[in-house]
C-alpha cells in the first residue's frame, strides 16, 4: 500500500528552525514529483515547496525562498524540508505529496496525513 508519512513537527518559537520528513513506503520515490504544502485553519491548502523526481533545481512558494530547503533522498526514500526563521503566520498543518506526472502539482495524486507546526513566543 503506498503510503506517505510525514514527522517533525511541534512548536517552536519565532525564528525557529524545524526539520520535517516525509517517508514513503510501498513505492519507490525515484518517479515522483514531491511537493510540501500546508493548511491554517480557515485557509486554503497552498503549495510551499516542490522538487521534481529528476532533482532538478527545486521551486519555492516566494514567501519562504531562502529560508525552506526541500530536498530527497532516493536511497532512503525520504524527502525533507528544513524551515528556518519560521513565521507565526506560518503555523499550519504540513503536508507532503507525490504525482508520477505533474511537477507542482495543485492536487497531487497522493498525500500524507500532515504535521502540525506551531510558531509562538
Amino acid at each position: 500500500q503506498l503510503q506517505l508519512v510525514e514527522s517533525g513537527g511541534g512548536l517552536v518559537q519565532p525564528g525557529g528552525s524545524l526539520r520535517l520528513s516525509c517517508a514513503a513506503s510501498g513505492f519507490t520515490l525515484d518517479y515522483y514529483h514531491i511537493g510540501w504544502y500546508r493548511q491554517a485553519p480557515g485557509r486554503e491548502r497552498e503549495g510551499v515547496a516542490c522538487i521534481s523526481n529528476d532533482n532538478a533545481r527545486p521551486d519555492y512558494k516566494d514567501s519562504v525562498q531562502d529560508r525552506f530547503t526541500i530536498a530527497r533522498d532516493n536511497a532512503k526514500n525520504m524527502v525533507y524540508l528544513q524551515m528556518n526563521s519560521l513565521k507565526p503566520e506560518e503555523s499550519a498543518v504540513y503536508y507532503c505529496a507525490a504525482d508520477p506526472n505533474t511537477y507542482c502539482s495543485r492536487k497531487p495524486a497522493y498525500w500524507g496525513q500532515g504535521t502540525q507546526v506551531t510558531v509562538q513566543g
